[in-house]
């Protein structure tokens, strides 16, 4: 029985980091201030940047769609593993401009309508769904965490290009970087992230644990 509570009770906390964060994007997004235009990432601009981070919750709403038959990537690490070649292939970025312009005249408003449409369906579910994504069947339960870390990240670099704080809301903070501890494990980077987060060194050039 209390194996059954720490399941609900992760999934249940899972539940609100996305709800959590999906608030910050939107009341982020709400702040942009007619500035679409402007850089965003990369070859981004802040529309683009903001479709691209919209993409977090309407690839859960895809995938829901898309029941699958069998378990494929086991964990969240293991998804960011099994599509590390395709996200920096060229499609996302292109990706990330045609979801920029599907949220239409009034960016704001798709953007707040998308998260009050998507958490919904998520916290109505078990987490023990099976479902189909870009990386082969997982359970939801693994799947949205990795929707809770773009959300996050992006939601951070959206903060970073129209010059406001990024104010990471705590529960989906201490669950992206409970992943990012997972990737620097899986990545053998650990102690290299622990020196430079503890003041030690600083990180080198192009770091990270994707």
């Amino acid at each position: 029985m209390n194996g059954h509570r720490d399941v609900d009770s992760r999934w249940t906390t899972s539940c609100q980091a996305f709800a959590d964060a999906a608030d910050w994007f939107v009341a982020t997004t709400a702040k942009v201030d007619g500035r679409w235009h402007e850089p965003g990432l990369g070859e981004w601009d802040v529309r683009s940047l903001v479709g691209h981070t919209s993409r977090a919750l309407l690839t859960v709403e895809t995938y829901l769609g898309r029941p699958a038959a069998v378990v494929e990537v086991g964990s969240a690490a293991a998804y960011y593993g099994a599509t590390r070649a395709a996200a920096a292939g060229p499609g996302v970025a292109e990706r990330g401009r045609q979801a920029g312009e599907a949220l239409g005249a009034d960016p704001v408003a798709a953007v707040a309508a998308i998260a009050a449409r998507v958490v919904p369906l998520v916290t109505a579910c078990e987490g023990t769904e099976v479902i189909t994504t870009i990386a082969g069947g997982m359970r939801l339960a693994d799947y949205l965490p990795t929707r809770t870390f773009e959300l996050v990240v992006h939601t951070a670099d959206l903060a970073a290009a129209i010059g406001v704080p990024a104010e990471v809301p705590p529960v989906p903070a201490a669950r992206a970087l409970e992943l990012v501890a997972q990737l620097a494990v899986e990545g053998g980077v650990a102690g290299t992230l622990l020196r430079a987060a503890t003041g030690r060194e600083v990180l080198p050039p192009g770091f990270s644990v994707l």
